[in-house]
């Protein structure tokens, strides 16, 4: 997503060419390209798929809206099965229209994680939480923190769910590196992302992660607490930015492959 200006071919060309051998893929570029063209693109081009991007939206209330969430969320599932990766990232999902109710819907999320994790198990894939900002808790995400996100994790199998660190989401809050600790001691802690954090945030604030090392985020710090917790799993870069969507993919690439070495190791 950092570089989604860049065509799948494209993409894997300008890893290649910069030493990246690990990619997260989001399922809009995949299902455009093809699932199994997409499969055998990366093969070819020597790079593992870390993460499937993403599940989720668990909170509807209507039976046939659950139905369709779930259907989609399997089909998600057989995607990273098919990529080869054991990830499936998801963002639950903001209240529905005219619903106030955060408990109820963080409920509906795990009846749904009851259904769908033993079938993402059997396929190899484990689902990651993703906390996101409290900003997105109406719309989007109604699981703002890593200790939320693993009250409802730890209600399964490690290997069935677990969470998705991302520092643009929880760098704010103090007790998060505490549930970073948790998490690993849980064996919890099924993907790392960075993004930082600058302001003035975007009209929308969805398109607002700041490049590595352009914002207030530490991220040797956050990458200390995940090692800490035992994490050695890859690292992702995902940035939702307009300004870099906007310029050359394979500069920005190389750009954000150049900061991570200066900012994050």
């Amino acid at each position: 997503m950092t570089v989604k200006q860049l065509s799948l071919p494209e993409l894997g060309d300008a890893c290649g060419d910069l030493g990246i051998r690990n990619v997260g893929l989001w399922r809009e570029p995949v299902q455009a390209y093809g699932l199994e063209a997409t499969a055998k693109l990366v093969r070819d081009a020597g790079l593992t798929v870390t993460t499937l991007c993403r599940g989720g939206f668990l909170t509807a209330l209507g039976p046939k809206e659950r139905d369709a969430a779930l259907a989609d969320n399997r089909r998600a599932v057989e995607e990273a099965a098919v990529l080869g990766t054991d990830t499936l990232v998801l963002v639950s999902g903001g209240l529905p229209t005219g619903s106030r109710d955060l408990h109820g819907a963080r409920e509906r999320i795990a009846d749904a994680l009851g259904e769908l994790g033993p079938y993402a198990e059997s396929h190899g894939v484990r689902l990651a939480i993703e906390p996101l900002h409290p900003m997105f808790a109406s719309d989007r995400c109604v699981v703002s923190t890593l200790a939320q996100a693993l009250d409802l994790a730890e209600r399964f199998p490690a290997q069935q769910v677990g969470v998705t660190v991302d520092t643009y989401h929880i760098w704010w809050d103090d007790t998060a590196p505490a549930q970073i600790a948790r998490a690993g001691a849980g064996g919890r802690i099924h993907t790392f992302q960075l993004a930082d954090w600058t302001t003035p945030l975007p009209e929308g604030v969805l398109n607002g992660r700041g490049q590595i090392g352009d914002g207030a985020i530490d991220m040797r710090e956050w990458r200390g607490y995940v090692e800490a917790a035992g994490y050695t799993g890859a690292i992702e870069v995902e940035l939702f930015n307009d300004g870099l969507w906007s310029r050359d993919g394979r500069e920005v690439l190389q750009e954000t492959a150049r900061r991570f070495l200066t900012h994050a190791m």
